[in-house]
């Protein structure tokens, strides 16, 4: 048993022509991020400091779909959302519909250990970061040209999207149509003690529907933790729900008794469809996997014992 500790910066279409200039600065940010946890865990930090502090670096990366960079709902604004779970407990904090809050994951902790509730969303998410003495902002810091570009070219096709969708054909109906996803951020971690943690962020779909819910604060869903494992998902965020993807994987090793690698290949590979999900794991024994059934995930880990993988692609690819 060791610590461990693994991140993911979404998973989706990835293209592997994906330009340097799109693609450096997201590994950079993982690497940035992964070591932030490492140093963390070996100072003895709880999971669950380590995972808000990892999911706070990537909120306040512009490239990554969560925080700063989150992508513009159907009236040109941000409903960001994240949750935070842990295993020896299983406390957890969701929040959704957020404007202001400059790191949505902190303010999901702070749902946790500051109310009777699990989940706040919008108006009464907001009010209660004021009470706690959050960190807020104008909504338009949330506004990047690069996401005021992605948002015109959603609507110029009638289309939700996400930022690795390729360019649009503007003759294709795709008015029911979710593009493929990625760049949500989580986190997962364990210390040497196997106590576990979960946290998950994301700024949802570009053009999506103002006030629509992904899979990422939903508990069971887009993040869970309990004493075996902790589990933070990304892809299609329907699709997630519908799936209770990362609730499955606990409840496979809880029930079945099987490892934590065979419990997520199987969730992913054989209970998902095709192109929606991917996730990062822990166990309590220190053991990780990051498996996908997209085209690719962001991704990175490392484990007391000296091991560490970054990859965007299957190992075949990157």
């Amino acid at each position: 048993m060791g610590w461990a500790i693994a991140l993911h910066g979404g998973a989706g279409d990835i293209p592997t022509t994906l330009p340097p200039e799109r693609r450096l600065s997201r590994e950079e940010a993982l690497r940035h991020c992964l070591n932030i946890g490492v140093a963390a865990l070996k100072a003895h930090k709880h999971p669950l400091d380590v995972v808000e502090l990892v999911v706070r670096e990537l909120e306040n990366h512009p490239n990554f779909n969560a925080g700063k960079g989150s992508v513009l709902n159907a009236h040109g604004v941000v409903e960001m959302e994240a949750s935070i779970m842990d295993g020896k407990t299983k406390n957890c904090g969701a929040v959704s519909g957020l404007t202001t809050v400059v790191n949505p994951i902190s303010l999901a902790r702070l749902i946790m250990e500051k109310t009777p509730h699990v989940y706040l969303g919008f108006q009464a998410a907001e009010a209660f970061a004021r009470e706690q003495g959050v960190e807020t902002v104008d909504p338009t810091h949330f506004v990047t040209p690069e996401n005021i570009e992605r948002l015109k070219q959603a609507k110029e096709a009638n289309r939700v999207q996400i930022d690795y969708t390729q360019s649009i054909e503007k003759e294709v109906k795709v008015e029911t149509h979710v593009a493929a996803e990625g760049e949500t951020v989580g986190c997962v971690a364990v210390d040497s003690d196997g106590n576990l943690a979960s946290a998950t962020s994301t700024g949802g779909l570009v053009n999506k529907m103002v006030g629509r819910i992904g899979d990422t604060p939903i508990i069971g869903a887009g993040t869970y933790a309990n004493n075996l494992c902790a589990i933070s998902t990304t892809g299609r965020g329907e699709a997630i729900i519908r799936g209770t993807v990362a609730r499955d994987v606990a409840a496979l090793m809880e029930f079945k008794g099987v490892s934590l690698k065979e419990a997520a290949d199987y969730v992913v590979e054989e209970m998902n469809p095709v192109g929606c999900v991917g996730l990062v794991a822990v166990s309590a024994k220190g053991e990780v996997t990051m498996p996908f059934n997209t085209t690719g995930m962001f991704r990175a880990s490392a484990t007391e014992d000296g091991h560490s993988e970054f990859g965007i692609w299957h190992s075949t690819q990157d």
